[in-house]
């Protein structure tokens, strides 16, 4: 972990701690740089993102991070001294995504590890690389590069792509997400 960014064990460090004081079972989906560096596909991430898919799962949890100091930082955001900034999203829409279906159903999440009352899960790869492709910077493009390299043949191109298009029709910019598209596409057959 460096001043700016958490690692794997960071993180499971900090989900540890929030395990001890939440009252009850919540399902945290992992998205972004957070679902890569937590499948060891990324060494770490500068913002920590999560999807609470329950209205009342997120505010239990609100409530208990609170407690342990945690303040709302902006918007979504929720630190404390520590430096890092914990993006937690209730619902299926992640930053300004809305996802097609709900994070919790089998398929469209991956279990990383069940804690105590803590179930951790991450985005099903399609739906990870949709909500950064979204948000269209570099190191979003950077990250999906990453997660379809690694992944293989087990990443339905084809698959991806209509699910891309289905969850772009609900965007305010359907143009500009679909140009987001082209240009990860044409990045991923240059490093071919």
């Amino acid at each position: 972990m460096n001043e700016y960014r958490i690692d794997k064990q960071g993180l499971w460090n900090i989900l540890e701690q929030w395990d001890k004081y939440i009252p009850g079972k919540i399902r945290l989906v992992a998205c972004g740089g957070t679902a890569l560096t937590l499948q060891d596909l990324k060494e770490s991430t500068k913002d920590v993102d999560f999807l609470v898919p329950e209205e009342n799962e997120y505010r239990i949890l609100i409530q208990a991070i609170k407690r342990l100091g945690y303040r709302q930082s902006a918007g979504s955001g929720w630190a404390r001294d520590d430096g890092f900034k914990f993006d937690l999203f209730a619902g299926k829409k992640v930053f300004t995504t809305e996802l097609l279906e709900s994070p919790l159903e089998e398929k469209n999440h991956i279990l990383i590890r069940a804690l105590r009352k803590l179930y951790v899960a991450t985005l099903n790869d399609y739906d990870l690389a949709i909500s950064k492709l979204f948000r269209g910077d570099g190191a979003d493009i950077q990250d999906c590069l990453i997660l379809v390299q690694a992944r293989g043949k087990k990443f339905d191109l084809e698959e991806f792509k209509a699910r891309y298009r289905e969850t772009a029709k609900y965007e305010i910019n359907e143009k500009r997400m679909l140009n987001n598209l082209e240009g990860f596409l044409s990045s991923l057959f240059e490093k071919k």
